[in-house]
């Protein structure tokens, strides 16, 4: 099958392009021939053209994503000429040149198609008639003589023709040959104009020198005399940190080789002088170690930056020397005594960073601003010294880190927020996770680690850091209520040398820690004082905090009777009938809501009755007794902003006062229901004498204890509170009073854990209560079933029967009979119960009184004496 014009034309470019032969030759014949063969054998598939347009198009979108956008429109450009002559052939030549194409979003720039528009000049080669004009050179050979390609593939040969010519493996073989012994003559390399040059040159490399003419014996060991030139040269490599002869470097330190010496000095006195500038060069060379270690802690990035800084500055010096000692215009006297000088006062500053760098390394601890006090130290003793020069720098690097280190506290007291990349090395924790319960933002979301303080803040940051705690926490306070004050009042958070250290003021004599724990207190004092103060006007006149006051007031201390009455009746009286459900949360939480309604500082939405879920409770507990109450509890439901004030430990108080309160009320509730019959026999009369007595003593009991806790404790504490609170200026504070005021209510009503053996004395006395007014109920319906069997007047029996017919109780239990003589002896009982608890509650309230000279205890203690000694003078 003959090949079309077209394609042998192109095959010959191909051959040529990628064999590198020119054309006419024989190799390039030959060539020609396989590839033509390779053709006729092979019969490939077409190129998917839509493919490949896909290809095309998805480069195009690559470019813009990678924001090359020239690339992209110089391509679009060239598709659309392109689109314009149509032909078979491009979609296998697109194909071609995407395969070809490597990372062209990386390599390919546009201001290379401008060279592929230009013409190149085309380079004629050499062909092999030109070489050989008579054609004889291998005419015996059989070089050109056919080959049978029968035996093998010509697709083999072709492909590794191919690959050999494309990755460049086979060059074109030239006639032309080196002779083996042909020797490049000297002069080629060397003009022989410096000669001086050259050997000046290799003469300053006396370290190439094994032996020299010049040594002498030190100590039995050769010395290799050089010049103060080569030395200072050396010197100032090694304070370079690079690698010299003269200095070499042993575990991060710097030795000086006793092999050399100075023709005009001491051995001695030279490796002096060359041990101080080795002391010099260790130093600096720890700050060159150390920045080479990168940080992630921001402020240790500016302090790595400021030596950084200082050492540019000492090499720019040691250059400027090195640059006079080789200046040709001027005559300079070398002296390594005056260049030991010059360095030791240039490098001052970098040793004192190195102290502070080869302490840090060797700390134990592994506190995060442990650089920053140690940088703070160093400040106050260069102050301390008089070294004005350097403390101005340390000084300046100091406020350089300190502001680093301080973005974290100025966005935590500006803004109320904290940086997820200070979380570790910060002495503020965030707390939230998932929990984002307003009523615990205050003491739950936030918490100051002060167990970290040494690790996590610098020693002067510790003094004010509850303030930056309190300044950010009311930010974030502010800011759930909505309430900015950006635009009421320019805070300043910045801190800088001339705020600490004015040089035209007369604090310039005042030492710098002083001076720094000052200015910086004022700063955090300004924003804490703004903040706090917002804070407490919105608290005070948006969130309620007084009238949440008040109702606590009315709902826990039952200050208004008219209101809790009818609460109190409804318990008291379901107790007495027996019911069951006497504890039922829905029926109390409406009977309360109802009552508390008509006071216009409560919202009766608030108002939750509770009972207590764990029956065992109730079990355990007589249904006569007063500790029955305890099963319910009454709950309101505070605005958030006031809930972080007064918590929920601060409402469990609450809770026990009121309850304890409560039950006072039910042991008076249930003597004041027993009415006592008197008999018109004087036997009858002395025997009911006796009861009414004991009656009265337990009414006298209940109406002083009630009187003490509520008119005495409550009302006063409460007055305290509130002018307390006036006095807060910040949220802590008021947090703080509030405890005070809840811990001291419970100690002066006898709730505290230290006065339990008192409470249940006062609860066995309001159990005693009682007990006899069960006793006299059961006393009066007896009385009343024996008077209708003497037949009494039925009449006046009916009408008694309808007067007491509510006030007697319906138990669930059994009534048991009482004897005469029974009553007699449980009234005489009841009376020496309550004297002797009466007696043990009054030593008691003494002996606690003058042991922690609580005043309302020895009040309490002096009033029970009173019935006691009243009781004694009667008898």
């Amino acid at each position: 099958m003959a090949i079309p014009a077209s394609i042998s034309a192109l095959t010959d470019e191909l051959v040529a392009t990628v064999a590198k032969v020119d054309k006419g030759t024989p190799r390039f014949k030959i060539l020609k021939r396989r590839t033509e063969d390779t053709l006729r054998a092979n019969a490939h598939v077409r190129t998917d053209q839509f493919a490949v347009a896909n290809q095309l198009e998805g480069l195009q979108e690559k470019f813009q994503v990678l924001n090359k956008d020239d690339l992209a429109d110089a391509l679009r450009v060239r598709l659309t000429e392109l689109n314009e002559h149509k032909n078979s052939c491009f979609p296998e030549i697109l194909s071609l040149l995407l395969q070809l194409a490597d990372r062209p979003a990386q390599l390919s720039k546009v201001d290379r198609l401008e060279s592929i528009k230009k013409p190149q000049e085309r380079v004629e080669s050499l062909s092999w008639t030109e070489l050989d004009v008579s054609g004889t050179a291998y005419c015996e050979e059989d070089i050109w003589e056919s080959v049978d390609f029968g035996a093998g593939s010509s697709e083999d040969d072709l492909s590794s023709v191919s690959s050999d010519s494309y990755q460049g493996r086979s060059l074109p073989q030239t006639s032309i040959a080196l002779e083996e012994d042909y020797v490049i003559p000297e002069d080629l390399f060397s003009s022989g104009e410096d000669e001086d040059l050259v050997v000046s040159i290799k003469s300053a490399q006396f370290w190439r020198n094994k032996t020299s003419t010049d040594t002498e014996q030190h100590g039995g060991k050769p010395s290799q005399v050089l010049t103060e030139l080569q030395i200072v040269r050396e010197t100032i490599f090694m304070l370079q940190g690079l690698p010299t002869s003269l200095f070499w470097r042993h575990h991060e330190s710097v030795e000086v080789d006793r092999k050399y010496s100075l023709a005009h000095l001491s051995s001695e006195t030279l490796s002096s002088l060359l041990r101080s500038f080795c002391s010099i060069g260790s130093k600096i060379d720890i700050l060159r170690r150390y920045n080479q270690v990168p940080r992630v802690i921001p402020y240790l990035q500016t302090f790595h930056r400021g030596i950084e800084d200082r050492l540019r500055e000492f090499d720019r010096f040691l250059s400027n020397v090195q640059a006079q000692y080789l200046s040709q215009s001027r005559t300079i006297a070398v002296s390594l005594l005056q260049l030991y000088e010059s360095v030791l006062r240039e490098s001052k500053l970098l040793l004192l960073l190195a102290e502070i760098v080869s302490n840090l390394r060797h700390d134990a601890s592994d506190s995060p601003v442990r650089c920053l006090d140690l940088l703070y130290d160093s400040v106050c003793m260069t102050q301390a010294t008089g070294d004005e020069n350097e403390f101005k720098f340390l000084a300046q690097l100091f406020f350089s880190c300190f502001e680093t280190y301080a973005r974290p506290i100025r966005l935590w007291m500006e803004k109320g927020e904290l940086e997820e990349t200070v979380q570790g090395s910060f002495f503020i924790r965030d707390n939230r996770n998932n929990d984002l319960d307003l009523r615990t933002l205050w003491h739950g979301w936030y918490t100051l680690d002060e167990s970290a303080w040494i690790s996590s803040a610098p020693k002067f940051v510790q003094p004010v850091a509850r303030k930056i705690f309190v300044a950010g926490k009311s930010m974030v306070f502010l800011r759930h209520l909505d309430v900015s004050g950006d635009d009421e009042h320019a805070r300043k958070s910045s801190l800088t040398l001339g705020d600490v250290f004015p040089e035209d003021s007369a604090s310039v004599y005042m030492p710098f820690s002083a001076l720094l724990d000052s200015a910086f207190g004022r700063i955090v004092d300004e924003n804490h004082s703004f903040t706090s103060s917002l804070l407490r006007r919105e608290l005070d006149q948006q969130c309620g905090l007084w009238i949440s006051l008040q109702a606590l007031e009315h709902i826990y201390h039952c200050k208004d009777m008219s209101v809790y009455g009818p609460i109190d009746h409804k318990i008291f009286d379901l107790i007495d009938r027996g019911r069951g459900a006497w504890d039922d949360r829905y029926l109390l939480t409406e009977l309360a809501q109802s009552a508390f309604s008509t006071l216009p500082f409560i919202d009766p939405s608030r108002v939750i009755v509770r009972s207590s879920k764990d029956p065992t409770n109730k079990a355990h507990t007589h249904s006569r007794s007063v500790k029955l109450l305890q099963a319910i509890s009454f709950d309101y439901v505070l605005p958030w902003p006031v809930a972080n004030i007064i918590t929920k430990d601060a409402i469990l108080s609450y809770q026990r006062l009121s309850t304890f309160l409560m039950q006072i009320r039910r042991a008076k509730h249930t003597i004041v229901k027993q009415r006592l019959q008197y008999s018109p026999e004087i036997y009858e009369a002395r025997k009911n004498a006796q009861a009414y007595a004991l009656r009265h003593n337990m009414l006298w009991f209940l109406n002083t204890l009630y009187s003490h806790m509520t008119d005495f404790v409550i009302s006063t504490t409460t007055d305290s509170l509130r002018k307390d609170l006036s006095a807060c200026n910040d949220v802590d504070t008021m947090v703080s009073v509030h405890q005070s005021y809840m811990s001291s209510l419970e100690d002066q009503c006898l709730l505290s854990q230290n006065l339990v053996p008192l409470y249940e004395a006062i609860i066995s006395l309001l159990d005693l209560c009682v007990s006899f007014s069960d006793l006299q109920s059961t006393r009066y319906t007896q009385t009343k079933s024996a008077q209708k069997e003497y037949g009494q007047d039925k009449d006046q029996s009916d009408e008694e029967e309808d007067e007491d017919e509510d006030d007697e109780p319906e138990h669930d239990e059994k009534q048991t009979p009482v004897h005469e003589t029974q009553y007699l002896q449980q009234v005489k009982t009841t009376q020496d119960q309550f004297n002797q608890l009466v007696g043990f509650l009054a030593a008691g309230l003494k002996g606690v009184g003058r042991a922690n000279a609580q005043v309302s205890w020895e009040i309490l203690a002096e009033r029970l004496e009173w019935r006691k000694e009243r009781t004694a003078d009667h008898v």
